[in-house]
């Protein structure tokens, strides 16, 4: 009987799993993750789960009964330790596995700073796991002091959630503004605004120095030559793709595990999916960290791991909920020109239209579903409409759609 492994048990590998048995696969399949718990969703995490509203169970992508009941094998809290392409096997838990497909949904790694700057000091956290989360959560009190490095969606979401707590709030980002590398200066000015309006205090084109203390955090010496006296600190300088198993095995590797146009590796039975897999776009690569894309690229996989041989046409889409604000993304901006800024029907609303030339590429929806739901059709479809309509207040949007 064939056998499908599938190693990493986040958003990727459960949906991979999930649609092969709903596809009919009737082989056995092994589901392997390196944490103690089944697959969860990770962006409640670092908001409604850290705010104590979200409890363990709800995180859950699934049951853990679903598993059983679908005849899936899952082999939790024991990392992979050595594939064998040869011999298609690999050793967990001290145990060797046999596969005759193996998919890889290794996911990302947080970067953390440097032991060099302190940053292994206890009370210095990072935000993916949910072991990251409950370390973090006894240090959320009112009036503690917080420093967050890093000016990206992950810092200024753990920023929003810390203001609401309570706590005295420093974010610094060595970028000139936050958000630099993802958005444009106007979406980066309407945030700002709103974490300022909160009491975050923000720091831009400051770097981070060293941390000190002894046996714990207790100062940040910033490259402005301010010390800052801190209770804990949160790192948000971004993620790398997980290949450390698929370099090992010497994969090809090109900002993630290079697959092709149906997810398959440079090795033939070995396929990938999600954060950890970079594939071909628009002439050169592309890797996606978001939900959509674990999502849609995993049941592709598993519908091209029973032959279906679909290329993955990637449709971006991501989000950010900070305080009352929620922040909805259509398409990529990279390259783009021009944006275009429409304020909302409501108070607190805006969107902001990415264009290259005449071509929209993207849209920023701050509190509006409406121009997020119409962009994103625009932007999946290829289609552009004028800027100087998109401006004008005037436009109903959803007229766009019909030009």
């Amino acid at each position: 009987m064939s056998h499908i492994v599938v190693v990493g048990a986040g958003q990727a590998g459960q949906s991979l799993v999930t649609k092969l048995r709903g596809e009919g696969f009737e082989g056995q399949i092994t589901l392997i993750g390196e944490e103690p718990v089944p697959p969860y969703q990770r962006p409640p995490l670092s908001k409604k789960y850290l705010l104590g509203e979200m409890e363990l169970e709800r995180l859950f992508l699934r049951p853990e009964s679903f598993y059983a009941e679908h005849d899936i094998a899952l082999r939790l809290g024991q990392p992979v330790q050595e594939i064998d392409r040869a011999a298609k096997t690999l050793t967990v838990g001290g145990e060797v596995i046999a596969w005759d497909r193996l998919a890889l949904a290794t996911g990302a790694v947080p970067r953390r700073l440097p032991a060099a700057i302190g940053g292994d000091l206890p009370g210095v956290h990072v935000v993916r796991k949910l072991a990251d989360v409950d370390a973090m959560a006894p240090e959320f009190a009112p009036g503690r002091r917080v420093l967050i490095v890093g000016g990206g969606y992950i810092g200024l979401e753990a920023a929003a959630v810390a203001a609401r707590k309570g706590l005295q709030v420093v974010l610094v980002e060595a970028a000139e503004r936050i958000l630099q590398r993802v958005a444009s200066a106007e979406t980066a000015a309407f945030i700002r605004q709103v974490h300022r309006r909160e009491g975050v205090d923000i720091r831009e084109g400051i770097g981070l120095e060293r941390l000190e203390g002894e046996g714990r955090v207790r100062a940040a010496q910033l490259g402005d030559g301010t010390r800052l006296e801190v209770d804990f600190v949160i790192v948000g300088v971004g993620v790398d793709p997980d290949v450390r198993l698929a370099r090992a095995a010497e994969l090809e590797i090109d900002n993630g595990i290079a697959v092709d146009v149906q997810g398959r590796s440079s090795d033939p039975a070995i396929w990938a999916a999600g954060d950890c897999a970079s594939f071909p776009w628009r002439g050169g690569r592309l890797r996606l960290e978001s939900v959509g894309n674990a999502i849609d690229m995993g049941e592709l996989v598993a519908l091209n791991m029973l032959g279906a041989g679909r290329p993955y046409e990637a449709k971006p889409w991501f989000w950010s909920d900070q305080y009352d604000m929620k922040l909805q993304i259509a398409g990529l901006n990279t390259g783009y020109e021009q944006v275009v800024s429409r304020p909302g029907e409501q108070q607190d609303a805006a969107s902001f239209w990415y264009f290259r030339g005449d071509e929209l590429l993207a849209v920023d929806a701050i509190n509006d579903p409406r121009a997020y739901m119409v962009g994103k059709r625009l932007v999946e479809a290829g289609r552009s409409p004028a800027p100087e309509a998109v401006a004008d207040p005037g436009t109903d949007l959803k007229a766009l759609l019909r030009s």
